[in-house]
């Protein structure tokens, strides 16, 4: 593929195979050919036209799966525009913020979040449209009414997507994503896990999340496969939904939940070739139990929105493939630097940094932050610690901001976190640092049993004793019925304290 944007790879492939499916709803039987898309995003920037907007103009979208999403935000991107997809899991003054920050002119929202919409967009000091459209609907409103839009083909640097992050630990930032940084990932992803034509995806992850935009509706152009769409993830549906697809693109929740579930029956999974897993690190105990009931292999990758989802991949070939790594740089360069920005050694734990055509152009409005993500060399800081050894595959350990450190020592939340998962009564855990007078911070963990377990809080201490050593033990444990989690299944940590 030649295109250096998202309009360069809908018109190549519309052009290459008019008549290849691109999208097949699971909610109600409609597709979406490749021929029909290049068409489609004509008649939607006709529509968003007739709303005022103009190539640059941001539109925002506050609404769940479903072809019309699809259509809205290739056809914004398309035509120039910026989209802004809205987490639907923020609290009102997050969206509100989001809103109000990304100089949106329209916001397009489903029928259930017309209200909600309308009285955050009250309170900002500017006059916002409302286009209030059914994600699975037959046609958008005033689609028939608006002139197909013919604007010029947007330059390669010019931003086609404003996603803002999670915000756990201060406001949302808006990323700034190109239409070439968008092109680039299609392009390495579908690269990465030998993408053809033949292949489908199971696209249950939220178009509102970096993994499901680039990787489930973006990737499938760069080689002219198709994305098969329910309307949520669904554990009890979710083998057959799959039937059919040669791949499936899950986070580690999701993994945990099919894990809990019956096995599907083995058509179901007959032309699934693997499983890709993402946006939080997958405990290596819930990847071998996978791989061992579903028989089917997980390529464990790693990214960040900052760099359009994945910048790290484990190898397409499972015998080459390292359980507990995140993978290889894919599509872009990697290294570890140290806190004087420096490259490290491959076995020394520091800041895994990123490199290459992927990587955004910065935040929203916020030059001070984008200015402190990148090294003075042009080198993203990713705020991950981890190490790479010397086949070159990178390991993390965690965030720089969630590391534990128990009177001076350095411990990672996740080296807990496994030991925890391996105990057979837990289900869920995750390790956070709280408060001590003594040491600075000690341990505390957070744990879900699995259901109809037995298992006291002495007793699950000395396990971790017995694995971790008595420094590195939890010394405050906590039963929970779930742990608090972003939109990609990311435990968020630090919300961990308000349990304390």
């Amino acid at each position: 593929m030649s295109g250096g944007s998202v309009h360069a790879l809908i018109e190549e492939r519309a052009t290459r195979a008019p008549g290849a499916v691109y999208a097949h709803s699971l909610v109600n039987g409609r597709t979406l050919h490749y021929g029909e898309l290049a068409q489609s995003c004509r008649r939607v920037a006709g529509l968003l036209q007739s709303h005022g907007l103009r190539p640059g103009d941001t539109v925002s979208l506050v609404m769940p799966n479903g072809l019309q999403t699809l259509r809205l935000l290739l056809g914004a991107m398309h035509a120039g525009l910026v989209v802004n997809p809205v987490n639907l899991l923020s609290q009102p003054a997050q969206m509100a913020y989001v809103l109000g920050h990304s100089d949106c002119g329209l916001v397009c929202v489903a029928p259930e979040w017309e209200a909600r919409v309308r009285e955050l967009l009250q309170g900002l000091d500017r006059t916002v449209q409302v286009l209030v459209a059914d994600p699975d609907g037959d046609a958008l409103p005033g689609e028939a009414a608006a002139v197909a839009g013919a604007w010029p083909a947007p330059a390669p640097d010019a931003t086609a997507l404003l996603m803002y992050t999670s915000g756990t630990t201060g406001v949302p930032k808006g990323v700034m994503l190109t239409q070439a940084n968008l092109a680039a990932n299609a392009q390495a992803i579908s690269a990465e896990h030998g993408l053809v034509a033949d292949d489908r995806v199971l696209a249950v992850l939220p178009l509102y999340h970096i993994n499901a935009f680039a990787v489930t509706m973006l990737a499938p152009i760069a080689q002219g496969g198709s994305l098969a769409m329910p309307a949520k993830f669904s554990a009890a549906r979710f083998w057959e939904q799959a039937a059919g697809c040669t791949w499936i693109n899950v986070v580690p929740t999701m993994i945990s939940y099919l894990l809990e579930g019956a096995a599907p029956a083995p058509a179901q999974t007959a032309a699934i070739r693997f499983c890709r897993s993402a946006s939080a690190a997958l405990p290596p105990e819930h990847h071998r139990a996978f791989e061992a009931k579903f028989g089917i292999g997980i390529i464990e990758t790693m990214g960040l929105t900052e760099t359009v989802a994945p910048s790290f991949s484990n190898p397409l070939d499972a015998r080459l493939r390292k359980i507990g790594s995140v993978g290889r740089a894919s599509g872009c360069e990697a290294r570890v630097i140290d806190a004087a920005l420096q490259a490290v050694a491959d076995g020394s734990t520091g800041e895994l940094a990123i490199r290459g055509p992927n990587v955004m152009r910065g935040y929203y409005k916020n030059e001070a932050a984008t200015a402190a993500s990148f090294t003075p060399d042009g080198w993203l800081r990713t705020g991950d610690l981890g190490h790479r050894d010397a086949d070159g595959f990178f390991f993390v350990t965690g965030r720089i901001k969630e590391l534990i450190i128990k009177g001076g020592e350095n411990i990672a939340p996740r080296e807990i976190d496994e030991v925890l998962l391996a105990h057979p009564a837990v289900l869920d855990a995750a390790a956070v640092g709280v408060p001590d007078p003594h040491y600075g911070q000690e341990i505390m963990a957070c744990v879900v049993l699995r259901e109809g377990a037995a298992c006291s809080e002495d007793e699950l201490r000395a396990f971790c004793i017995e694995q971790l050593g008595r420094y590195k033990a939890p010394r405050h444990l906590r039963f929970v019925s779930e742990l608090p989690r972003g939109p990609s299944g990311k435990v968020q940590r630090l919300k961990l304290v308000e349990l304390v």
